[in-house]
């Protein structure tokens, strides 16, 4: 791709998107940029839906990746509410739920991720949410600010990231929490047993009540609205709501219909090499539904990453960008996040999930919920998590790239600068 293609269209929009656009004209891309967006909202940013902005922290206007001017005066033309429904990938162009067609001469799908359902019965009753959207988070902050039934708690299916937060948030706002979850612990396929149990302590401390190794079997009703749930090992529990917080799945299927490469295995997305760009180069993707083709996996790690977090959507959007304009780009960020809940502020680099470590190596105060916790496979960092520590990411981000063996007893020593670990 170079200067000579002049029309380059974004489906999605989400944080990737307006990224993407936004990359565009700071690059000096004068042609038409449209985006499209399934929602009415212009693009916004999803970690405040189960933090700040759930909590009540934080207006509404915050979330928003740009104001709403910032569009036609850059001359981005948008097309909200409006799915895109197909492509052709012959007559280069992608058709909208409305019926008009855009032609394109590149193609950005950043077309994001969906929760994944429960698909137990009860899931039609009036009370059970999914977390992804503007007016998801606002539907659930008044189901936590609702003082009608304050005895009976919100139940959150799954102890991920995303229950967690809402779990922190629903406790400030006052309500009562409840959540149900298979693994042994919270967080379990991410941070491993180790360190979950951190995370365990500290929404016990805060009035959470976990129930571990089991599911929601059903989800309860009565006239129409959620009363409670069964669990797997039958119990039943009281509820005035329930959120499915399960984890989310690539919105893939333009890309399927289109006949792109995906991948079918795993966490899945649509294939995309190094330099984002899919099995038509005139079509990339970028943000939680790409999975990106690494150029040197560490062993025991995947060939391909498909990333859902806030950083990922941040840097992949521009890198496609700038691949659109016929630049040289190799996406290979270490995957990063960070999240808050309470008073306990973290960041985590890497990848390591149970399986992929041999060791977890601690430096700092964890009862005191202020450590750095490495995650390690034959004494290799693979995976950094600084909780209530900062200005550690760079030093650990470079940890995991090097890939070389660290001395474990100076990885703990909190008087060891990190940075003297790296090797040269």
């Amino acid at each position: 791709m170079n200067g000579t293609y002049r029309t380059f269209v974004i489906v999605g929009g989400g944080l990737a998107g307006a990224k993407a656009a936004q990359t565009l004209r700071e690059e000096g891309f004068t042609g038409r940029v449209i985006l499209v967006g399934d929602e009415h909202e212009h693009p916004y940013e999803r970690p405040p839906l189960s933090k700040d902005y759930l909590a009540g922290r934080v207006e509404r206007d915050s979330v928003y990746v740009h104001d709403a001017s910032w569009y036609a005066h850059h001359r981005v033309e948008l097309h909200l509410g409006q799915p895109a429904v197909a492509i052709d990938r012959d007559r280069r162009e992608v058709r909208l739920g409305d019926g008009t067609r855009l032609e394109y001469d590149a193609l950005l799908l950043a077309t994001g991720a969906e929760p994944r359902r429960l698909g137990i019965p009860g899931t039609d009753l009036a009370g059970v949410h999914h977390l992804r959207r503007l007016a998801h988070a606002d539907h659930l902050r008044g189901v936590l600010t609702d003082r009608s039934r304050p005895e009976e708690p919100l139940v959150i299916a799954g102890a991920g990231w995303i229950g967690l937060e809402v779990a922190a948030a629903a406790r400030t706002l006052g309500s009562q929490v409840t959540v149900v979850e298979p693994a042994p612990g919270p967080l379990h396929q991410v941070i491993g047993p180790e360190i979950g149990e951190v995370f365990t302590a500290l929404h016990r401390e805060n009035g959470v009540t976990f129930r571990f190794g089991t599911r929601i079997r059903e989800i309860t009703g009565r006239d129409g609205v959620v009363a409670g749930v069964r669990t797997e090992d039958g119990e039943e529990l009281p509820a005035r709501a329930v959120l499915a917080a399960i984890g989310a799945t690539p919105r893939t299927a333009l890309a399927r219909s289109a006949g792109l490469a995906l991948v079918d295995d795993g966490a899945g997305g649509v294939a995309v090499d190094a330099g984002l760009r899919t099995s038509d180069p005139r079509i990339l993707a970028a943000g939680d539904v790409a999975a990106v083709a690494r150029p040197a996996p560490a062993p025991g790690t995947p060939e391909r990453l498909r990333v859902e977090h806030w950083a990922n959507a941040l840097n992949s959007g521009p890198a496609a960008a700038r691949a659109m304009l016929g630049q040289d780009v190799t996406y290979d960020r270490v995957p990063y996040f960070y999240s808050d809940q309470y008073d306990v502020g973290l960041e985590y680099s890497g990848w390591a999930p149970p399986g992929a470590y041999d060791q977890v190596v601690c430096r700092g105060d964890v009862p005191g919920r202020a450590f750095v916790a490495f995650w390690l496979s034959e004494g290799r960092v693979r995976a950094g998590m600084n909780v209530n520590v900062w200005d550690v990411t760079s030093p650990i981000q470079q940890l995991i790239r090097s890939g070389a063996p660290v001395d474990t007893k100076a990885l703990a020593d909190p008087d060891v600068p990190l940075a003297s670990l790296v090797a040269e």
